[in-house]
């Protein structure tokens, strides 16, 4: 964190910030007052969460403005401090200084400096051979390689001893692509207006978060770069598009074509470029996916879990930004996605973070003394400062189950009885929210109504998804052996409550196996053992893609699910 800068009284525009208990004296040149207060923060090295790429299209960047003035970057209609009763909140990529001082405070969910937890531990449920993809024979050096998991959030890495199989190290942090665009969406168009944007997405995530991982991992380890042989990773299509440096516009409109899909083998050097310290000649192998929009993270889960080798009928889901889904059922593996939103990692809900100190992680409402309980990542030695996606699952099946909810998600003040209080006037009154908890400042954490709403489309999303694909096979819930639960939400979810609320449809807990990071393990696999690579890439080809715009059962599906049973 940097420190705190000189104070000058007499400078006629200077930007105070209070940031994770620091406070902060920024003293903008005059070209730079016609900047947004983001980009401004991102200079003082004081970075937020632009998920939207800046676009105001979410409230990651939300800061209080607790003195001064600053106004509107497109309309200029100003914001005063002291024309409000509250500290006024604010988007820091829509607003700008106007040439006088402001204060301002940045909550810690806004903070790009806080740290998300980031899953990558997995179960692995097969078999795997010591069958490495470089050979380690007659080497009298380490042998190392890293097998890497890009998601769209998030990065993770471990670092394995290829003679033994030993994991050396573990690292992960957020996918550098995020400053640039939250969702896979927004990175495929901006690739498809600003030919500039591809070079820019492919440095983020190999330049700015693989390799630090990589030299952390080393640096961990104790040994040097000229140790890695090979890697080998996994993610969504867009992403290793997006790695290879390849344009991935052609899956942002209908048909969804990718560019490639196959296992890819490509030198380092074409990734991360000539001038680093990885040997340019080392191997990098991009797992194979099946569609656009079930990539090689899938791919590999089908592998790792073993669900490729069971007769099933068995599911592999994993819910993120989109719900991405294999059935397993006898010799077939149908596959789809559902564009589930961001809502399950708190995106554009009015207290949504990621999962991370301070987070609320779980709500129980006890129906018979109408009693709140919340849980805080961390042990509540920090203050609750935000609601990640867990307690949102358990916020909508404790709330349907006291009554808070009604079955179209909308508040009941009259059922919430003791809870009354707990329901609050939101949004300068335009909104009502359910308080959970009191945060920094005494400012409410609360899931509103609209939160709710968005909460309910995301969750219909991937139940109809799920449905759907059953019924393509003539299926129902009650017939599945095993859902295996991919991913850190589903690892973190609690089971009863997705079944409540909706989320997975018709279940029991007992027919749900967490599993973890399986696009990690699959990566894994594939580097100790060549056979396992030669088997997912034959799974790969074997999905076949239910496209669920194109089934006629979907959309009424989908509405059926937006309520709460």
């Amino acid at each position: 964190m940097k420190k705190p800068l000189p104070v000058a009284v007499d400078h006629p525009c200077r930007l105070e910030v209070e940031a994770s208990g620091e406070r902060h004296v920024l003293l903008p040149a005059p070209d730079e007052q016609s900047v947004v207060l983001s980009e401004l923060l991102r200079r003082a090295g004081l970075p937020l969460n632009t998920r939207c790429a800046g676009r105001g299209l979410c409230d990651g960047c939300m800061v209080e403005l607790t003195g001064g003035r600053v106004v509107h970057a497109r309309s200029g209609d100003a914001v005063d401090a002291s024309e409000s009763v509250e500290p006024p909140q604010l988007r820091a990529c829509e607003h700008r200084l106007d040439g006088t001082s402001a204060v301002l405070r940045v909550p810690l969910r806004s903070s790009l400096g806080h740290q998300p937890q980031i899953v990558s531990d997995y179960q692995v449920r097969v078999s795997c051979a010591h069958n490495p993809l470089v050979s380690v024979n007659g080497s009298a050096l380490p042998v190392l390689g890293a097998a890497v998991d890009i998601g769209t959030t998030t990065v993770a890495l471990m670092l394995l001893d290829l003679s033994d199989g030993r994991v050396l190290a573990r690292t992960s942090k957020f996918n550098e692509q995020m400053h640039l665009g939250d969702d896979v969406l927004t990175r495929i168009n901006l690739c498809s207006t600003d030919a500039t944007m591809l070079p820019q997405m492919q440095q983020a995530v190999a330049r700015q978060t693989i390799l630090p991982l990589l030299e952390q991992a080393l640096e961990q380890s104790g040994h040097s770069m000229d140790a890695v042989r090979c890697l080998t990773l996994a993610g969504n299509t867009t992403m290793l598009h997006l790695l290879a440096g390849v344009d991935p516009t052609s899956m942002g409109f209908a048909p969804f074509t990718p560019t490639f899909l196959e296992h890819r083998s490509i030198d380092a050097g074409a990734i991360f470029g000539e001038s680093v310290a990885i040997n340019p000649k080392t191997p990098c192998h991009l797992l194979p996916g099946a569609a656009a929009y079930v990539g090689a993270d899938l791919t590999a889960g089908i592998v790792a879990t073993g669900l490729l080798y069971e007769p099933g009928p068995s599911l592999l889901v994993d819910v993120g930004t989109n719900g991405e889904i294999i059935l397993k059922v006898g010799d077939r593996l149908l596959g789809c996605a559902t564009a589930a939103g961001p809502a399950f990692e708190g995106a554009r809900l009015s207290s949504g973070m990621r999962a991370a100190d301070g987070a609320v992680s779980h709500v129980r409402i006890d129906p018979s003394t109408m009693t709140l309980h919340c849980e805080i990542i961390g042990g509540g030695k920090t203050p609750a400062i935000g609601v990640c996606g867990s307690a949102y699952v358990d916020f909508l099946a404790t709330a349907r189950a006291a009554g808070v909810l009604g079955t179209t998600g909308r508040f009941d003040r009259e059922a919430a009885g003791a809870l009354r209080d707990h329901l609050i006037p939101w949004s300068n009154g335009r909104d009502i929210a359910f308080r959970l908890a009191e945060g920094p400042g005494k400012q409410p954490v609360a899931v509103s109504q609209h939160d709710v709403a968005s909460l309910l489309q995301a969750k219909a999303a991937i139940a109809a998804g799920i449905l759907t694909l059953l019924g393509q096979a003539n299926l129902t819930p009650a017939e599945i052996k095993t859902v295996y639960l991919a991913g850190g939400f589903g690892t973190h979810m609690d089971r009863a409550a997705a079944i409540a609320c909706g989320l997975l449809p018709g279940f029991t807990p007992e027919q749900i196996c967490p599993v973890g990071n399986t696009s990690l393990a699959g990566a894994m696999l594939c580097l100790m053992d060549a056979s396992m690579l030669a088997e997912t890439c034959a799974a790969a080809r074997r999905v076949s893609v239910v496209e669920l715009n194109l089934d006629p059962n979907f959309e009424s599906c989908y509405i059926d699910q937006l309520s709460l049973a």
